[in-house]
């Protein structure tokens, strides 16, 4: 499979890791995460093969995850229910997600990006 890269044009760090990625010449499919987010089956796959805690999908940074009170609710949330919610709108999703079927990255950290991205 190839890359999916899934960020927000207007993220400074989805920017960073988009170039990080063109600078190392790597192909990547460019998804706008708000336009187009994962699907719960999509982000069901990656949490898995991520092996993170789901709740490091979410942008608990963001205003919609604050809106939402979502650091109430998600502990009394089922797995299934966070992906769900995670699916309806990006801008919940902690981006940028990088992923090739197997490897998956959230967020952008160089020293993670050369460790799993690096050629």
């Amino acid at each position: 499979m190839a890359i999916a890269y899934y960020g927000y044009p207007k993220c400074g760090t989805c920017r960073k890791a988009k170039k990080w990625l063109e600078n190392k010449g790597l192909e990547f499919e460019d998804n706008n995460i708000v336009e187009h987010p994962p699907t719960k089956e999509e982000l069901q796959q990656m949490i898995e093969k991520s092996g993170l805690d789901i709740k490091k999908f979410f942008n608990v940074s963001g205003m919609k995850y604050r809106e939402l009170n979502l650091k109430d609710k998600l502990p009394d949330m089922t797995d299934e229910e966070k992906i769900e919610l995670l699916a309806t709108d990006g801008m919940l999703i902690k981006r940028p997600i990088v992923t090739d079927g197997s490897k998956v990255t959230v967020g952008f950290k160089e020293e993670q990006f050369e460790e799993v991205w690096g050629a």
